[in-house]
């Protein structure tokens, strides 16, 4: 059976996986949206950033999974078939799982970095399609393909590690 060495095989591989794909988004689209918002770049702004990183980190660690991973697989499914490539299926993922997070994000970013207001979602309807954008463009060409290498690199090492154990004095056992 072939297994894919792009993409995590057990639940401690997907922790891993969506760590490194929620780590980088957070830390890019926080610093990004930061710097747009506030016009340059500052130790104030940067203190902003750090202040607000972890927070985010720790909302998208949670809803990504829980809400948008799981509909974002279904609809995947719905739109593919099991013989299409794996390409194919791994940007229906990306476009699905994006297009919710950064809608959920958007005004979610806008509530921490500024608390309820009167404009919430006017500033939602302006800002969420360049971010939508934005975020679909980074996870496909850089965010998605660093997690899919950091997934070959570990599983060339655990087959190494699992060949190396079955041979004895150049005896495969």
């Amino acid at each position: 059976m072939h297994l894919e060495k792009r993409l995590p095989r057990n639940g401690k591989e997907g922790l891993l996986y969506g760590t490194i794909i929620s780590t980088l988004t957070v830390f890019f689209m926080t610093t990004y949206s930061a710097i747009y918002f506030a016009g340059d770049f500052n130790g104030e702004v940067a203190w902003t950033i750090l202040k607000m990183l972890p927070i985010i980190w720790i909302i998208v660690m949670i809803i990504e999974p829980v809400i948008f991973g799981r509909i974002a697989e279904a609809l995947t499914a719905k739109f593919t078939k099991p013989a299409d490539s794996f390409n194919s299926k791994i940007l229906f993922r990306i476009l699905f799982t994006v297009l919710g997070m950064s809608a959920a994000m958007t005004l979610i970013g806008d509530v921490v970095g500024n608390g309820f207001h009167s404009e919430l979602f006017s500033n939602w309807l302006h800002n969420w399609p360049r971010n939508f954008v934005i975020v679909l463009a980074a996870e496909s060409l850089v965010i998605q393909p660093i997690a899919r290498f950091v997934m070959v690199k570990l599983h060339g090492s655990q087959d190494a590690k699992a060949l190396a154990a079955t041979e004895v004095d150049g005896q495969v056992l």
